[in-house]
């Protein structure tokens, strides 16, 4: 009787404690660059599962993984992205919507999927498959300048320097090896001419991080703000690369509310950047601990299935006198993480 009821107990403490049976639509993670697999190729299963194992992995019902060491429209997309989606589409997977989580690289090829997922289906005599939304968290899909550097270093166009050095291995994990593989479709104008305009009028939900990684070191040679990997340009979805401060004219990626003169102009087709946090850098974005307060960009966001997504937020003034300034933030955003509020927001 004992063993019966501790049985119950975690079954009803799994269906209210983050079980994806309570979200409406199918979750679907695609992980992003993993620089290890270009040093030893490893087993692109456990690795996928692996990036994901802070936060989100026990909260989805599949992942696309793929190798880091594969270029985006060669064996990524036949060998590894195509065999997922002809499984969705004969399973009817996505038929209750799917929303695609990616972070980083994983925005690129989500770009990639929905130009293409229509017509190679179709083809093969499939239906395609009802994606409602996506989720780019610290999204790439505009390239890293970092990748632009570990390029030029390995065909020697670049000099090599301390500085230089430092900042790619500490964002490789190692030295720099002749394995390049998707670094090359990474590279700044390599990533925005990949795919920049699908047909599919799928919103790509921006969700962005501005606190240092490595130390510090990479950040010298990203544009504008930076979250360690990639500038504020691409992960918040901006049509062309900049030195931009935030992805809102009306607040800053702190939460202060003021005019921000250095804020991206414009967007690809169907980016729209949501959360942002100086607190939170590349890779803690995707972890479990809270790192700071969060504000928004835009707090509601509709996905193609007609619902809403919606972020409640509060003002809070602090300072003095002259000193006194106004913030906004997302309610709960000082005790639950990024990646919390984002789960937590999802329709039911």
């Amino acid at each position: 009787m004992i063993k019966k009821t501790i049985v119950l107990a975690g079954l009803i403490l799994a269906l209210f404690s983050g079980s994806t049976y309570a979200k409406k639509h199918k979750i679907v993670l695609i992980h992003g660059f993993q620089p290890q697999q270009l040093l030893n190729d490893g087993d692109v299963t456990a690795n996928g599962q692996d990036y994901w194992s802070g936060y989100w992995d026990n909260l989805a019902d599949a992942r696309i993984d793929w190798p880091s060491y594969e270029r985006v429209e060669e064996k990524i997309s036949t060998d590894y992205v195509w065999p997922k989606l002809k499984s969705f589409s004969q399973s009817n997977f996505c038929s209750p919507g799917c929303i695609f989580v990616t972070h980083s690289t994983g925005d690129l090829v989500a770009r990639y999927i929905i130009e293409n997922q229509e017509t190679w289906l179709e083809n093969a005599g499939l239906t395609p498959l009802n994606i409602v939304a996506t989720f780019d968290i610290a999204g790439a899909g505009g390239g890293s300048e970092l990748a632009d550097l570990a390029v030029s270093v390995a065909q020697a166009t670049e000099n090599w320097t301390f500085l230089i050095e430092a900042a790619l291995e500490a964002w490789l994990g190692g030295d720099l090896t002749d394995e390049m593989g998707v670094l090359h479709d990474l590279k700044v104008n390599n990533a925005r001419q990949l795919a920049p305009f699908p047909d599919a009028r799928i919103p790509r939900l921006r969700f962005i991080g501005d606190a240092t990684e490595y130390l510090g070191v990479t950040s010298p040679f990203i544009q504008g703000n930076d979250d360690g990997v990639v500038g504020t340009h691409s992960s918040c979805g901006g049509n062309r690369q900049g030195h931009y401060g935030s992805c809102s004219s009306a607040v800053s990626i702190s939460g202060k509310l003021n005019y921000q003169s250095n804020a991206v102009a414009g967007f690809m087709p169907y980016h729209y950047p949501m959360l942002m946090s100086d607190a939170y850098s590349h890779g803690s974005l995707l972890e479990q601990e809270q790192q700071g307060k969060v504000t928004t960009a835009s707090s509601v966001e509709q996905f193609q299935s007609g619902e809403s997504i919606v972020f409640d937020t509060y003002q809070q003034t602090k300072g003095w006198w002259f000193w006194k300034s106004d913030y906004l933030y997302v309610k709960n955003s000082k005790n639950d993480s990024l990646s919390a509020l984002i789960y937590s927001a999802i329709p039911n």
